[in-house]
């Protein structure tokens, strides 16, 4: 039995998620468990779940969705970007709102890199004069 789903992917910091939307109840899973869960912090549910309610598409489809790598909040924020993605392959029209809501835009930060000599990538040891 092969059901139709729409799939995005979205990457933050070092987290890649692959989101797959599938017509339903509006259920969500995250790496094979329930989606607040695995994002149990306040709100977090509600920012992956933000385009679907931007598009006025919450509980009209069921959200399975993969992440691996970085922390907490590049998966959230990869995972956002998964889930609009998946929604403008769903339905091209839903761009400007998603556009509006600023869904589809990639945050390009990473984390620098810690450069010799430093502490931290900028951070230099205090300077002693004697």
């Amino acid at each position: 039995m092969s059901t139709q789903y729409y799939e995005g992917v979205g990457r933050r910091k070092t987290s890649t998620a692959r989101a797959r939307l599938m017509a339903g109840e509006g259920a969500v899973v995250c790496n094979q468990r329930a989606g607040s869960e695995y994002f149990p912090r306040q709100g977090d549910m509600d920012l992956v779940l933000a385009p679907l309610k931007a598009v006025g598409l919450t509980g009209k489809y069921d959200v399975s969705i993969q992440v691996k790598g970085g922390g907490v909040t590049g998966q959230v924020g990869a995972a956002q970007l998964a889930v609009a993605r998946a929604l403008l392959k769903l339905n091209v029209d839903l761009r400007k709102p998603l556009r509006k809501g600023d869904f589809l835009s990639r945050d390009p930060r990473e984390k620098e890199r810690k450069k010799p000599g430093l502490k931290r990538a900028r951070k230099a040891p205090t300077y002693t004069k004697r």
